[in-house]
């Protein structure tokens, strides 16, 4: 990879068990919590007798092993340091497999440490990994931590530290971090041998109550050898869904944490083999659909999208995949995150798709969004991570509503994991709700009232053409969504619908350059218009194919060295939406040219943090927002590629 990462992915496994880089080098910064916040890890490896440090920020008169590569793919993050006579791997892996619910969903990362002798001499090296309390705190000296040591199956070592006071899912919000359940730090050599057992230790000037593994080479080796270590967490419960407290997947049956650390040792080497198979398949896939820039933007967006969400099974043994909106305000299942990042998982387990969707289906049906609101529209969200009892955005207030965005973003949603999955049952099973949204996209989305959409930052406007776009696209869903049920007469109905509805956009949104407005009243003003995206992917041919052409090609000449801008308004865009209007283009070199400031956005941009969605055009600059699973719309042209939108 090329691309130089704004911030690393080291642990990726939900919105709470997140460490990051954000660095180019593992020793120039503390690692972080997603949100910016401390979550520190430091590593040294001591080479005959001599201390470097290879991973964090530590003691600055410790001597640093020199980096001088990193790696990173979908699942696996591989840096290389030289020193001493030593050429030293680190290795961090979290296989998020989308078709193996267990991998996907077992908290454990692993971290193999290996060095090879460069200079042909023996060398006795010793390694050493320590994690802060801060991993199991929502900030170090949250309150009192307890530690543990033991051992499990074959020389495990493992030490355990958590809040002694456990309020399990007592708290929610968006820039707080987990403090109940236990983190497990664990080792087990594979030419190594245990020095000394893991203890606690205070260090108050710098990260609270730690634990930490000090791992021994044979000595006089010359060959590679080994150490792995795993990090995982036990959240003992991991949503509240509607009152019900939920686990996930892989402990649904009662499964216990520690015999999952041990499973995890016996099958590294398989699920390694399957995980670089995944990634490298991605990558590849990845830049024959848009070129190399592309499938590096993918390879690094893949684990952030992941560790956006929790997937959890409801009382029914259903999948819920709940995502968190990350540095917004924290909302869960939001309908406009979850709408930009299904083309990801439709590629990779449609499935998922449908565990987005279905929090928003119970709580429209539910007493309070029904008969007490009698909103006849989709909600927003339904709570706030990790308490989802429903919507929570503009406290229900009319005006903070987003009616025809969430409306078509639910529609689109259905019918994309119907074709996707080549099965239309759910759609089928919410025909009721599906219907009446459409309905209601009828009757206001030729020409939206003042209201938000998904870009709720630039605030209300009316007229929104864009807004009107994602009208259609709903109609569009919807009638492909009847072609499945075999109602041929409704399908045909609801798509010339669709048809008049974008012949009439075409003449008012015009600007009468090729080019179209960012609202009906506003002649010489521009948009993005990438909620038509799913007409090209689909096949339906509901918008002349010239509207969309001199559209994309009057991007250009407003086009900025950080990308297009999202509309007129400010400088500033949004990664998801940027993608997905590039592949509106109809050549690939058109669409590499869109794409290739975004590449630049991140390698450049010194806002070091996990990939931001919206950022300024002019400088790079972060705006807002990170780590958001939105950038799972970056995967859109892959799916385009992949032909599984279109229907025969």
């Amino acid at each position: 990879m090329k691309l130089r990462p704004p911030s690393v992915p080291l642990i990726t496994v939900d919105p709470y068990f997140s460490v990051w880089s954000p660095a180019d080098k593992l020793t120039d910064s503390t690692t972080e919590h997603w949100t910016g916040k401390p979550n520190t890890m430091i590593g040294t490896v001591t080479v005959d007798g001599t201390k470097y440090i290879f991973m964090g920020r530590h003691n600055k008169r410790m001597p640093k092993m020199e980096q001088v590569d990193l790696k990173v793919t979908a699942l696996s993050t591989e840096y290389t340091f030289e020193g001493a006579g030593i050429q030293l791997t680190a290795l961090f892996s979290t296989p998020l497999l989308p078709d193996d619910y267990y991998y996907f969903t077992r908290p454990i990362s692993y971290l193999k440490l290996s060095y090879t002798s460069v200079d042909g001499a023996s060398h006795t090296v010793t390694a050493k990994v320590a994690v802060s309390e801060e991993i199991c705190l929502d900030f170090r000296g949250f309150g009192k931590v307890e530690t543990e040591v033991m051992t499990l199956g074959d020389g495990i070592v493992t030490a355990k530290i958590g809040k002694a006071d456990q309020k399990v899912l007592a708290r929610r919000g968006d820039d707080i971090r987990i403090d109940w359940g236990y983190f497990y730090l664990s080792t087990k050599g594979g030419c190594a041998k245990v020095e000394e057992i893991p203890i606690a230790f205070r260090e108050r000037e710098r990260h609270g109550e730690s634990i930490f593994m000090t791992f021994v080479t044979a000595e006089n080796t010359v060959t590679e050898c080994g150490t792995l270590f795993t990090f995982a967490y036990d959240d003992v419960e991991s949503m509240i869904y509607f009152g019900e407290h939920l686990k996930t997947w892989w402990s649904k049956d009662g499964a216990l944490i520690t015999d999952e650390i041990v499973k995890a040792y016996a099958d590294y080497a398989d699920v390694m083999v399957k995980a670089d198979a995944f990634s490298a398949k991605l990558a590849s896939d990845a830049e024959a659909a848009g070129g190399k820039e592309y499938a590096e933007l993918l390879e690094l967006a893949y684990r952030q999208v992941c560790a956006a969400h929790k997937l959890v099974l409801d009382t029914d043994g259903n999948i819920l995949y709940i995502s968190k909106e990350c540095h917004s305000n924290g909302c869960a299942a939001t309908v406009d995150v979850s709408y930009p990042s299904i083309p990801m998982f439709l590629l990779y387990n449609p499935e998922l798709v449908a565990g987005m969707m279905r929090p928003i289906y119970k709580y429209s049906r539910s007493d309070e969004w029904a008969k007490k609101l009698k909103f006849d529209f989709a909600p927003h969200d339904a709570g706030q991570y990790p308490h989802v009892n429903g919507q929570v955005y503009a406290d229900n207030n009319i005006d903070g509503q987003m009616p025809v965005e969430e409306c078509g973003n639910m529609i689109v949603m259905a019918a994309t994991h119907a074709i996707a999955s080549g099965d239309v049952t759910f759609a089928k099973e919410n025909m009721d709700l599906l219907e009446m949204w459409a309905n209601y996209l009828l009757k206001y989305g030729a020409d939206p009232a003042n209201q938000l959409c998904t870009d709720d930052f630039a605030g209300h406007l009316a007229h929104n053409c864009n807004l009107s776009l994602k009208a259609i696209s709903g109609i569009i869903g919807l009638s492909l969504i009847y072609k499945m049920l075999g109602e041929t007469a409704k399908a045909d109905e609801y798509l010339a619908k669709a048809k008049e509805l974008a012949a009439d956009w075409a003449v008012r949104a015009s600007n009468g350059d090729g080019s179209y407005r960012l609202a009906f009243d506003r002649p010489g003003s521009f948009s993005m218009k990438y909620n038509i995206v799913w007409d090209k992917l689909f096949g339906t041919g509901v918008m002349d194919k010239n509207v969309i052409a001199t559209e994309v090609a009057s991007y250009k000449e407003k086009t900025y060295p950080y990308g297009l801008p999202l509309d007129n308004r400010k400088p500033y865009t949004k990664s998801d939406w940027l993608v997905w209007t590039a592949t509106l283009a109809e050549d690939k070199a058109t669409f590499e040219e869109m794409v290739h400031p975004l590449w630049l956005t991140y390698n450049f941009s010194d806002s070091r943090c996990p990939m931001t969605d919206w950022y300024w055009v002019h400088t790079g600059q972060q705006v807002g927002f990170r780590h958001r699973s939105v950038q799972g719309g970056l995967f859109i042209k892959l799916l385009e590629a992949s032909g599984k939108m279109k229907m025969n």
